[in-house]
């Protein structure tokens, strides 16, 4: 189905459900799903709305010009997205390769709308995984010394493939404020822990020695701040003073590749709204 999608933010204030179903509703649109929330700690509302284009009138050019006074009126922030246009994601990893693996099987067999036209990672070992999917691979080494242009070339690269959102699927290397920028609100991360416990190195060895008796998994944006962007998605499991920290690393494993999977999938579908350093994330 060729559908288009709407999200929108704005001051709370009443009508709003209102004026923008009738507005859809006058050009023809077959509205299939709407959601919204309204945090009143803040008064913000939000909104999604998605809808069939079979008959409906507008074309995109046109839905943006005749939809903006309204916008304007209400103070809206407003994305619009098109289900035929599928966004380009490049996926960045380090030696751990289970996210990588969990996210080429899921885009092999449709799970996520996207194209995936570039793997880059600062060692070889993911090298033969992007072959077998046929994504083309980039070795390229980060270390202290070259950090800054090694970055300013993967940005480069990044924007000469046309790539819209960034993975990094257990990518072992904290981003320079300028990589983030260039990418704001386009990279997503999977940290292995529930944050904000346990942030930064070695999580789990942290957590064994706590002898705390759940572990998780948070995917998040990234910001400037290492671990403190919004976050997405979280999972945990329960684990008892019979795990070593190798067990923890094992089930942890699993609830990494499950929280990025699922925050990967709702970027994409354009389910995702942020604010405060926090997300709406829309059924």
């Amino acid at each position: 189905m060729n559908t288009a999608t709407l999200l929108i933010s704005c001051p709370d204030q009443k009508g709003l459900v209102a004026t923008i179903s009738n507005f859809l509703y006058t050009h023809g649109a077959n509205i299939l799903h709407a959601d919204q929330h309204q945090d009143n700690d803040v008064g913000m509302f939000f909104m999604r709305v998605e809808w069939d284009l079979d008959g409906f009138e507008l074309a995109e050019e046109a839905l943006r010009d005749q939809f903006a006074p309204i916008a304007e009126r209400f103070q809206m922030r407003w994305r619009l997205h098109y289900s035929a246009v599928k966004p380009k994601m490049a996926i960045f990893v380090s030696r751990y390769l289970h996210c990588l693996a969990d996210l080429l099987y899921r885009h092999q067999i449709g799970e996520l709308a996207c194209a995936i036209p570039l793997i880059v990672s600062n060692h070889e070992d993911a090298r033969a995984l992007a072959e077998f999917h046929g994504v083309e691979f980039r070795h390229m080494p980060v270390n202290a010394a070259t950090k800054g242009e090694v970055e300013r070339e993967q940005v480069a690269l990044l924007k000469e493939r046309g790539v819209d959102v960034v993975i990094l699927a257990r990518y072992m290397q904290v981003l320079a404020s300028s990589f983030v920028e260039a990418f704001e609100g386009r990279i997503i991360n999977v940290h292995h822990s529930f944050l904000p416990a346990f942030s930064g190195a070695r999580p789990y060895q942290a957590a064994f020695q706590r002898g705390v008796k759940l572990i998780g998994a948070t995917s998040h944006y990234v910001t400037e701040v290492l671990d403190d962007g919004p976050i997405i998605e979280q999972d945990v499991v329960r684990i008892s003073h019979r795990d070593q920290v190798s067990d923890l690393v094992q089930k942890g494993r699993d609830l990494e590749r499950i929280v990025l999977s699922r925050a990967v999938k709702w970027h994409l579908e354009h389910r995702i709204l942020r604010y405060a350093n926090k997300t709406v994330v829309f059924d």
